[in-house]
C-alpha cells in the first residue's frame, strides 16, 4: 500500500425515503471516484435475501457488546433494544487499503460520529426530502411497512431533519436528476477533481 495515499470519507445521511440510498448508488458507479461501499454491522438477522459481508456484517448482540467493549467501532448505536447497528473500524481500513474512498449511506447520528471522527478527511451530506408530506407519499409507495411504522418513520425524520444544519451540505431531493448531478459535484470538489 502506498503511503500517500489518504482516502476520504462520504458520509450520506437522511430520513428514510429521502433518496439517499439511490443518491450513493448512482455515486459508486462513477468510476472516477473511486468509491466503495462501507458495509455496516448489525446484531438482527438476516432478512429475506441478505447476505452476511454483503449487506451488513451479521453479528450476535453479545459479540456486538464485546466489540463495542474493544472499541472496534467507528460509531454504534442501540436502535432499539439488543439490535445494534455501527460501522467497524476494520470496514474503513479495508477499503483504505485497496486505495478507494470510502462512501455511507448511515443514520444522522452515525453520520455526525463519523465526521467528529475525521473532520477534515470528511464530506458530511444531508439528503431533504421535499417535505415531511412527500416522505410519507415515497413510503407509502413503497408499501414494504405497515401505517405505523411508517408513522414510526415520519416522526423520527422530523427529528432527523433538525440535525440538517449540522452537515456540511444539503442536498434537497425535489428533482432526482437535479440531486444525483448536485452529488457528483459535491464529490468532485471534495477530491479535488477536474471535471472533464
Amino acid at each position: 500500500m502506498k503511503k500517500d495515499f489518504q482516502g476520504k470519507l462520504f458520509v450520506f445521511s437522511a430520513p428514510s425515503g429521502s433518496g439517499k440510498t439511490t443518491i450513493v448508488r448512482h455515486l459508486l458507479k462513477q468510476e472516477r471516484f473511486g468509491l466503495e461501499f462501507s458495509i455496516s454491522a448489525t446484531s438482527r438477522e438476516a432478512r429475506g435475501n441478505e447476505v452476511n459481508g454483503e449487506d451488513y456484517y451479521f453479528i450476535s448482540a453479545k459479540d456486538f457488546k464485546q466489540k463495542i467493549k474493544n472499541d472496534e467501532f467507528l460509531e454504534w448505536e442501540e436502535v432499539y433494544r439488543d439490535n445494534f447497528y455501527g460501522t467497524l473500524k476494520t470496514e474503513v481500513e479495508r477499503i483504505w487499503a485497496q486505495e478507494k474512498h470510502v462512501i455511507f449511506d448511515i443514520d444522522v447520528v452515525g453520520g455526525l460520529r463519523i465526521k467528529k471522527k475525521f473532520p477534515e478527511e470528511t464530506l458530511a451530506v444531508f439528503v431533504k426530502p421535499p417535505s415531511v408530506d412527500e416522505l410519507k407519499i415515497r413510503l407509502k409507495k413503497r408499501s414494504t411497512e405497515s401505517e405505523d411504522k411508517i408513522n414510526m418513520r415520519i416522526a423520527k425524520a422530523s427529528v432527523e431533519l433538525a440535525t440538517a444544519p449540522q452537515f456540511d451540505q444539503i442536498i434537497k431531493n425535489y428533482d432526482l436528476d437535479v440531486a444525483l448531478q448536485e452529488a457528483e459535484d459535491l464529490v468532485d470538489d471534495f477530491l479535488g477533481l477536474d471535471k472533464k
